[in-house]
């Protein structure tokens, strides 16, 4: 299985692993070695098409040059975007189906044996409740929950809409149902995850149920964090703010995907929101939430953005001095509506606004880590780098998107568990710091 994009394409890959190892199918490691190589792809960007592609030719190549009885299987948001391509492009690739058909693989597998025909299924029909076997791919401590699919926001640069349908909220009770199975298998932290998870419930419920779930999910015994990825800032509503003020193991982080800052460009976005709404957002929940940590994705470059308009993001981030912020160039997609908008940005100019951006942010992530020096946090640990120094994260960060904290410790410390760590010094992104001799391990 080799899981490519974002999160949410992980959780597929698992519950495909999952359906495959119940029905009695071995996983390797050794791709040379399988009979089926499983290529589960991203189209979001121009790069994350192309690293598909070059994945699903590595796959070719072993077909050709090692293992001419390899199967290859590819799935995912490129199948749904060129599946029809894909099969004409490379002939090598013998099952092609959509973002909806993971939860079928098995079948598809049947079918193809029987058959031995390319076999293409790029349909959008998914039953979002259906129980599904997972193998997690991540470690054993930490698990994504994905609790809907697919998006009705339109914004205008965006083609997953197009990928994964309109937005389907998950019932709760089977959502808690899972994340129970999971805290069985050892999981503390659960990262809930959908395309916008701010307006879960919307769909099935007539109204926002996202801090209800994270209530029943936090009565699960075992489940330590719950942390929540991408919370649109216009639906970010009074009760959810509560429960992060409230709620112990619902980590007070804030992921909020703003995009920009400028009213005309969020406007040429698609944007259901404005400068006013997102700063007083930002205010609100600094007053009502102690200790809480803002994390935000920017895109420049966006087609007709002036350097006015550069200039006040910038100004942004001086003024309001967030805490992670990933910043990207904007990368024009067919098939979204600002493909063809007038006013498209010069790579080399594009590249310049972006490194002005990253030059002050990093400055800004270095102050604030500066600040750091001498409190005491929750450290999760998960690797050990060097004798006695260890690699962990605090509430502050998520997993491969955020820093880390490296930990000196003279005694042994497990992998998986959360120790009470000082901060000593910082870096830019990442902090440092060490246990005490005594054995402060949380329990």
């Amino acid at each position: 299985m080799h899981s490519l994009g974002c999160s949410k394409n992980l959780v597929d890959s698992e519950n495909m692993l999952g359906i495959l190892s119940k029905k009695g199918y071995k996983v390797t490691d050794y791709a040379d070695k399988a009979d089926y190589i499983i290529i589960n792809t991203c189209s979001f960007i121009n790069d994350a098409q192309q690293e598909s592609v070059n994945a699903i030719l590595f796959a070719a190549d072993i077909k050709n040059k090692v293992n001419k009885k390899t199967k290859i299987i590819v799935t995912g948001c490129l199948s749904q975007r060129f599946g029809e391509e894909l099969s004409k492009e490379i002939p090598e690739i013998d099952i092609i189906i959509g973002t909806a058909g993971f939860e079928r693989i098995d079948e598809y597998i049947n079918e193809y044996e029987k058959n031995k025909e390319l076999l293409i299924d790029i349909s959008l029909e998914l039953d979002i409740d259906k129980e599904l076997p997972r193998n997690t791919m991540t470690e054993a401590w930490v698990s994504y929950l994905k609790i809907a699919e697919g998006c009705s926001n339109n914004c205008t640069y965006c083609v997953i809409p197009k990928l994964r349908g309109l937005f389907k909220s998950r019932r709760i009770e089977n959502l808690v149902e899972e994340a129970k199975v999971l805290a069985s298998k050892g999981v503390k932290e659960i990262i809930i995850i959908a395309q916008d998870t701010s307006k879960y419930g919307i769909d099935i419920y007539g109204e926002k149920k996202l801090h209800e779930l994270i209530r029943k999910i936090s009565e699960i015994e075992g489940i330590r964090w719950i942390r929540i990825h991408y919370l649109y800032p216009e639906d970010i509503y009074d009760e959810l703010i509560n429960e992060f003020k409230n709620n112990k193991k619902l980590l007070k982080y804030f992921d909020i995907p703003m995009q920009h800052i400028n009213d005309r460009i969020l406007k040429r976005m698609n944007r259901k929101t404005s400068r006013e709404q997102i700063t007083s957002l930002i205010q609100k929940i600094r007053v009502e939430v102690k200790d809480a940590v803002i994390r935000t994705s920017l895109i420049t470059g966006f087609p007709g953005e002036t350097w006015d308009e550069h200039e006040e993001l910038k100004n942004f981030l001086k003024e309001y001095r967030l805490d992670r912020v990933g910043i990207f160039k904007y990368s024009r997609e067919e098939d979204t509506p600002a493909y063809k908008l007038p006013g498209q940005i010069d790579e080399d100019v594009k590249e310049q606004r972006l490194n002005e951006l990253m030059e002050i942010q990093q400055e800004i992530s270095y102050e604030n880590n500066l600040l750091k020096i001498g409190k005491t946090y929750d450290v999760l640990i998960e690797e050990k780098d060097a004798e006695n120094v260890y690699v962990g994260r605090t509430y502050m960060d998520s997993i491969e998107i955020d820093g880390c904290v490296y930990v000196a410790s003279n005694k042994e410390l497990r992998l998986g568990e959360i120790y009470k760590v000082r901060i000593n010094d910082a870096l830019e992104y990442d902090l440092i710091g060490d246990v005490s001799d005594e054995d402060s391990r949380l329990v």
